[in-house]
């Protein structure tokens, strides 16, 4: 049985059972206090609070789903038989529907029925000074004939709540044994360890913030199963690298490679494609930074193994043909995250080839060491420590990461002196709160996108001689001799809403100087630049001004060498607007603009 109809039959079991389809949401979450999302039931966490009326947005109290998730803390655990940072999460829910027997009951048929399973073992709470044992649950799975219940405490049989405070309460595991052979036969494997398959919790209760929890006036439902783990043992497979899901990119990749880098290479891309297929841009902040680490380890073992840069094309075509059909926004994107793809390797190609360089004449690499190398290269800290070897056994994650922080006392003492400690800076930009950085940031993206439409309009006569960004609006001096006319301002002023309009990803690259200069990036020189410098493109390519990785692409709309931040894209800047166009001195002009 494929992992394709493990997912329909999943779906089918539970909608002949009065349960509503509903698709997966997106990687990026709705819910601000999570970078990505981590489970299926991230985006019910409404219905289960009654913020939020099922019947009204579903037509039923219960809802089944096929969620897409990730998750950050396996990271540096991928490379061996379990750990994973993209997953399918296989989960139905029900707010008020129903509890306890008919979660459990369906549980029992879907395993033992459905995908052909022998139940090993379940678990149950055994209660503590809060709240009783589940002695409920325990009775359900002894009348269907399950004989085998251990009893486990808070850590391994009691979830929630996400956050501060939520709904949480006890919880059932099923845990199974693989199938013998690839068909699927109900008999279980000898001496294979039992597995944990499904986790159903039952949310009796609502934690508060002092930790004391009190009864929900609606109980509910919320499970989760993980289709990579389930294919493992429906197909009968020792690994989930060896299912139909993950086995097929494998093949692509060359035997020569070391096994556990290969399981690096195909997790990282699986993850890199659904990461690009939502929205998310590689950045050096939050979720874009971990779309930047995952890349760059790919980028690294393709330059270690010597791959052709086909062999990143070929891999992702795979995942978009494993995955394709059942998210059709990887189809929908397929050409954009090719893109996105090479032009965030064009851009690490050339900063890897030096800090490796410079890497191989390094001794005794320690924590600052390794911070200066990301700083400068771009190389994130697993790669120096598996890279240097023995040059770096004395460098741990916590030493990294104290520098890390160091770095960020620096940049925040800075703003501090500006802002009279209550600033913050991020990158090019100070602002007095987030609110005011996110304004700041829009304007500040519009401003590329208008010194990119007064090139297009005059020429290259213009050329950048000062910009000044508030809340209120961005200003923009530039060389040109003339005052322009009104048709030139709109003509402009259309350029820009149109680039706009497009929604065009905003992509940073990190390379040398000289070569950001001769790829055709704009510049104002405010004195020294540093030997590596960002770029920010925005448009469809990545490569230069005036050509692309990809045959037929056209060059980007705007490519300028700057230390941002910007927006993901250029939707988020709204609308723009030129509301003053003057002479600031002799040969200079002044364009004052706004966005809304």
């Amino acid at each position: 049985m494929d992992s394709q109809e493990i997912r329909q039959r999943f779906l089918k079991f539970f909608q002949d059972r009065g349960h509503k389809v509903v698709p997966s949401s997106s990687l990026v979450p709705t819910d601000p206090s999570v970078l990505l999302t981590t489970a299926g039931m991230q985006q019910f966490k409404p219905y289960f609070v009654g913020q939020k009326d099922p019947i009204v947005d579903f037509g039923s109290k219960n809802t089944v789903s096929v969620q897409k998730s990730f998750r950050t803390s396996d990271i540096d655990e991928v490379g061996d038989e379990t750990h994973l940072t993209f997953f399918e999460m296989l989960g139905n829910f029900s707010f008020g529907g129903y509890f306890k027997e008919d979660a459990i009951k369906y549980a029992y048929e879907f395993i033992t029925k459905e995908m052909g399973l022998t139940i090993d073992y379940v678990s149950v709470f055994e209660g503590d000074s809060e709240v009783p044992a589940d002695t409920e649950s325990e009775q359900i799975w002894k009348s269907l004939g399950i004989a085998k219940i251990e009893k486990f405490g808070r850590k391994d049989n009691f979830w929630g709540p996400t956050g501060a405070e939520g709904p949480c309460g006890p919880t059932t595991e099923v845990y199974v044994k693989p199938s013998t052979g690839s068909t699927g036969s109900p008999q279980a494997s000898s001496g294979q360890v039992a597995v944990e398959v499904w986790n159903i919790v039952f949310n009796e209760y609502y934690m508060k913030p002092d930790k004391t929890l009190e009864p929900l006036k609606v109980k509910g439902v919320d499970t989760g199963m993980g289709l990579d783990r389930l294919a493992v043992m429906v197909q009968g497979k020792k690994n989930v690298f060896e299912t139909d899901l993950l086995e097929p990119i494998l093949k692509i990749l060359p035997e020569s490679i070391d096994s556990h880098h290969k399981r690096i290479i195909a997790d990282h891309l699986r993850a890199s494609v659904f990461l690009l297929a939502d929205g998310v841009m590689p950045s050096n902040k939050d979720r874009g930074y971990i779309l930047r680490r995952l890349l760059r380890r790919i980028f690294t073992y393709e330059y270690i193994y010597k791959l052709s840069p086909q062999t990143g094309e070929s891999l992702i075509i795979e995942v978009i043909k494993k995955y394709g059909d059942f998210y059709p926004e990887l189809q929908n994107q397929k050409n954009n995250i090719i893109d996105m793809y090479f032009g965030e390797w064009q851009g690490f190609k050339s900063v890897l080839e030096r800090g490796l360089k410079v890497l191989e004449k390094e001794n005794n690499i320690d924590a600052k060491k390794a911070f200066n190398f990301y700083e400068t290269y771009g190389l994130p800290y697993d790669i120096i420590k598996e890279i240097a070897g023995v040059k770096a056994e004395n460098l741990t994650l916590e030493g990294f990461e104290d520098q890390f922080k160091k770095h960020q006392e620096v940049s925040r003492a800075g703003a501090e002196k500006k802002f009279g400690g209550h600033g913050i800076t991020e990158g090019d930009l100070t602002a007095v709160n987030a609110e005011e950085m996110k304004i700041k940031t829009r304007l500040h993206t519009a401003t590329h996108l208008l010194n990119a439409a007064l090139h297009k309009v005059l020429g290259d006569e213009v050329s950048q001689r000062g910009s000044d960004i508030t809340t209120e609006r961005t200003r923009f001096d530039f060389v040109f001799n003339r005052k322009l006319t009104d048709e030139e301002i709109k003509k402009v002023e259309d350029l820009v809403n149109g680039a706009i309009s497009v929604n065009y990803p905003v992509k940073i690259e990190t390379m040398p100087l000289e070569e950001a200069k001769k790829s055709g990036a704009l510049y104002f020189y405010k004195g020294n630049f540093p030997e590596i410098v960002k770029v920010y493109s925005i448009g469809n390519s990545s490569m230069d001004s005036t050509s692309s990785p990809q045959a037929g692409l056209e060059p980007p709309f705007s490519r300028e060498i700057c230390g941002g931040p910007h927006v993901a894209s250029t939707r988020e800047i709204g609308k723009f607007k030129i509301t003053k166009e003057e002479s600031s001195s002799a040969g200079i002009r002044r364009i004052r603009a706004t966005v809304e």
